[in-house]
């Protein structure tokens, strides 16, 4: 995972293969171990469509925090930001002459605007000023928030369209998977995967993911090395801006309505989790969208465990984390292991 780019060792792409290997070995391992606890009932086709369905959001907050992690910083803007987007979109689709298709893909670009223009704001003071994102992004959390409650008026939004309701509560061939008496793919599902298999390109086969994790492993070097940093952190935090958006957008179609409450419950934490459990350091430099998919569906693979065999909510809290502090103790006792070899 360490940048991953065309000219290093082979041992870094193994490294790499055996890190995904493993997460799947242990996603493997827990859901065996799992149904076997809850008699059999985890392993059915709907309850697994129904974890990815629950693991879509989180997911794709996951993948745009990705980006900005291994540049070093965090995004803590992110819930907030699919609040607002989902207000502006529902505010927006209202008032827009026309429906069907071309309703959906303006309310998304709009979306999509909105979302990259806040990371581009959040960019600002930390690629003009130095200012630590920890700070900045907390602002724009609190600013993001508060305008979304000002245009909705502390009320949700309700679409008067029915147009998204395809989009957020509809299914991937449906009336096949009915037919063959299996659980259909929901569309919020195809959604993630598409984010997913972008990203992972952006990530990894292209100038611009090499740059990012040059980035992450020593900004100086990059930037003496002819990168231009500010650009590249600038567009790391917009990219992480517009995953908010498509979230912002799949919310508003699931519940036909942009609320200023959407986004701001553990959305965030959860989505750092995801990214961390995935193997992605917080020191920079090191993770991929893959892992981040990883630690999503672990997550909630884990969640769905624990209501199966009926664990206190309380408790799940606590049992996530213990996971993610594991993960974290995990990663840096492999890099003092990997330092002394």
């Amino acid at each position: 995972m360490n940048g991953l780019v065309k000219n290093q060792p082979a041992s870094l792409l193994q490294n790499y293969w055996l890190r995904i290997a493993g997460a799947i070995v242990v996603v493997i391992l827990l859901m065996a171990a799992v149904n076997v606890a809850a008699h059999g009932a985890f392993l059915q086709p709907g309850n697994i469509v129904q974890v990815l369905r629950q693991i879509t959001y989180n997911c794709i907050l996951g993948v745009g925090q990705t980006f900005v992690i291994i540049t070093a910083g965090i995004d803590l803007s992110i819930g907030s930001l699919v609040s607002l987007t989902g207000v502006v979109m529902a505010t927006i689709a209202n008032a827009l002459p026309f429906s069907g298709v071309g309703l959906l893909i303006v309310t998304l670009l709009v979306g999509l605007v909105v979302g990259g223009a806040a990371g581009w704001i959040n960019a600002l003071p930390v690629v003009k000023l130095n200012l630590p994102p920890f700070i900045t992004t907390f602002a724009m959390l609190e600013v993001t928030l508060g305008l979304s409650y000002i245009i909705s008026g502390g009320r949700p939004v309700a679409l008067r369209s029915d147009a998204f309701g395809g989009v957020g509560y509809g299914s991937f061939l449906g009336p096949i998977t009915n037919a063959l008496h299996l659980p259909s793919l929901p569309i919020p599902v195809i959604w993630m995967i598409v984010v997913i298999v972008i990203a992972s390109v952006l990530l990894m086969r292209t100038r611009f993911g090499r740059y990012v994790f040059a980035i992450g492993g020593n900004e100086e070097a990059a930037r003496l090395a002819g990168v231009n940093t500010s650009r590249v952190k600038t567009m790391v935090y917009v990219i992480s801006g517009m995953c908010a958006a498509i979230v912002g957008f799949l919310y508003m179609a699931l519940f036909s309505s942009g609320s200023p409450q959407t986004g701001t419950g553990d959305e965030l934490l959860e989505a750092i989790a995801a990214v961390v459990v995935g193997g992605t350091s917080l020191m920079g430099g090191q993770g991929s969208i893959i892992g981040t998919f990883f630690g999503a569906l672990l997550i909630g693979l884990l969640y769905n465990a624990m209501n199966l065999i009926h664990v206190d909510s309380y408790l799940q809290k606590v049992v996530l984390g213990v996971v993610i502090l594991l993960a974290v103790v995990l990663d840096e006792l492999r890099k003092r292991y990997l330092a002394r070899t």
